[in-house]
């Protein structure tokens, strides 16, 4: 009647719709296209050891991408003073 026996799972003999059949890789792996070049990524690592590959990270970064971030903040404050109407003129002297 089923009180003693539990009934058994069905097994599907399933393949993705895309997955090459060389058999590179996990086709059910979930994987983030710039996890290769992060250190902070992967592995069970503890807190205080992400924490400090992140700030060696921040140490050593890339100066184009740290001069466009600048260059960004400043185009981005700017338009915020202009649309708070701040009065640029207080920096210059007559």
């Amino acid at each position: 009647m089923g009180l003693i026996k539990l009934r058994k799972n069905k097994k599907f003999n399933y393949t993705p719709r895309y997955f090459d059949d060389k058999g590179e890789g996990n086709p059910f792996e979930i994987k983030h296209k710039f996890d290769e070049f992060r250190k902070t990524v992967g592995g069970n690592k503890g807190l205080k050891t992400k924490f400090n590959e992140a700030i060696e990270d921040y140490k050593n970064p890339d100066e184009a991408a740290n001069r466009r971030i600048l260059i960004i903040l400043a185009v981005l404050v700017l338009i915020f003073l202009f649309i708070i109407d701040f009065d640029l003129t207080i920096f210059f002297s007559k």
